[in-house]
């Protein structure tokens, strides 16, 4: 078994070499780049507005909320990639990866608005009245390739049901590697199985209390994660020099970066960095569709935010929180060891146990959010919503990844969610690079509006569009 699998690694690392060297960084950051230009570097400028706009309410009572919206991308955004993933970063490439981490955070803020108010321009209304979308529509309808659309819609499903969640799974029982009851193979089978249960249930509709308790848990232990890294940071002040210097000696030490660029600290921050915000990937989209704006940059504004709120915040919290600790990285103590040992050496026996929570509910989280991108995949291919035969079968199978995930080695679970991450980037960024006229137009007419004193409202016509929208004629 273990020869299959490394079997089936060694493939799936080969194609995902051919996409990151070098095409998923180049995409990234010359997206990144092109869009923050474009908008006067929107993700800095209106970074202000943007927190004025969460707080803003739905035009029509009870339907999804910008900050509504932030939340259902946040959830998946906020999980064991901020822990497990910026430690990884980190052991494998170096200090520098953290700089690298930022990078793709402030350019992809940029992405992260254009792809958000492209979905809120070609959003699709439901009988209810309520709104739904993402990058497949915005392919189908602007680029009139609804093959194309269908074909990403496809890769969104392998990726997050499939990848990320697969990936949410390991890093979970990873976080209790280290404890005396840990067994190799017994231990992660019972949290794999525990936790595709937990899955199962809350997926067919059985646990909605239990979602919403997790979905008020979250927030409140991001906040409390993010103040115990601050407390680490405190306690070894005197190390916040040296680890800045670190980060960015390291970040531009082009001989060590261009020598070995597969395993480099600007690949390592690039892959972690975007599987950690996803800025670009076209995920966030999907959520952004579903919220009940006056104007589509609203939940750019807001998308872009969630961007920084992610890597800037709860990822820098984890890179400094380690690398303040005194333990040095190794790549032996990739994931969450490092994280446990690094907070151990600080506050004792709590700091593995701190952080085998933190991960319980992040991956737990991570888990239902990811799924909620799969289901409206899934609508748009079927053009209607699967049969309930259909979804308790593909619920089932999402369920048995979850299980399988937990068991996987960290090669294998990394390198396979690297694949398809990568192959979202390859889709959306020429895309939204093809369609980012719309976006920039409303931008414009945003700010024109808001100079006038005005809460901004949307019409189609204002930016000449031609293709028919559901809700902006």
């Amino acid at each position: 078994m273990n020869e299959i699998l490394a079997s089936i690694d060694s493939v799936v690392n080969a194609i995902s070499g051919v996409l990151y060297n070098p095409w998923v960084p180049v995409f990234l950051l010359a997206a990144g780049l092109i869009f923050s230009f474009r908008s006067k570097f929107v993700q800095f400028r209106l970074l202000g507005e943007s927190f004025r706009v969460i707080s803003e309410k739905p035009k029509s009572e009870g339907s999804v909320s910008s900050f509504g919206a932030l939340m259902i991308s946040t959830a998946s955004r906020v999980g064991t990639g901020n822990i497990v993933g910026v430690s990884t970063a980190i052991c494998l490439g170096g200090m520098g990866a953290v700089f690298w981490m930022w990078v793709v955070a402030l350019l992809g803020g940029a992405s992260a608005f254009v792809e958000s108010t492209l979905a809120q321009i070609y959003k699709r209304k439901n009988p209810d009245g309520s709104s739904y979308g993402g990058p497949s529509y915005y392919i189908e309808t602007a680029l009139r390739q609804r093959w194309l659309g269908i074909i990403f819609a496809i890769i969104v499903i392998l990726t997050y049901a499939v990848g990320y969640n697969a990936l949410a799974s390991y890093n979970l029982q990873s976080a209790f590697s280290g404890f005396s009851f840990y067994v190799e193979g017994t231990t992660p089978l019972i949290i794999g199985i525990i936790l595709a249960v937990l899955f199962m249930i809350c997926v067919m509709g059985g646990g909605k209390r239990l979602t919403k308790v997790t979905g008020t848990l979250v927030p409140i232990m991001g906040v409390i994660y993010v103040l115990v890294s601050l407390v680490v940071v405190v306690l070894n002040l005197g190390q916040l020099p040296a680890v800045f210097g670190g980060i960015f000696s390291s970040a531009f030490d082009f001989s060590a970066i261009f020598g070995g660029f597969a395993g480099s600290c600007m690949m390592q921050g690039i892959k972690r960095g975007l599987y950690s915000n996803e800025a670009g990937m076209g995920s966030a989209p999907n959520a952004a569709a579903s919220a009940d704006v006056s104007h589509p940059v609203k939940q750019g504004l807001v998308q872009m935010l969630s961007v920084f709120i992610d890597t800037l915040l709860i990822c820098s919290a984890t890179a400094f929180m380690c690398l303040c600790s005194g333990v040095a990285p190794t790549e032996e103590l990739a994931g969450a060891p490092y994280v446990q040992a690094s907070l151990q050496a600080v506050m004792g026996n709590f700091g593995p146990i701190f952080i085998a929570v933190s991960m319980a509910l992040f991956a737990f989280t991570t888990l239902i959010g990811n799924y909620y991108y799969c289901e409206g995949c899934l609508r748009f291919i079927f053009k209607h919503a699967p049969s309930k035969s259909f979804m308790t079968g593909f619920r089932a199978v999402a369920a048995v990844i979850v299980l399988l995930g937990a068991m996987l080695s960290m090669s294998l679970a990394w390198d396979t969610a690297d694949l398809f991450q990568a192959l979202m980037v390859i889709i959306n960024v020429p895309v939204i690079l093809i369609l980012a006229k719309p976006a920039m137009d409303a931008l414009k007419d945003y700010m024109a509006q808001r100079k006038e004193g005005k809460n901004p409202e949307f019409k189609a016509s204002s930016i000449g569009l031609k293709q028919k929208t559901d809700f902006w004629n």
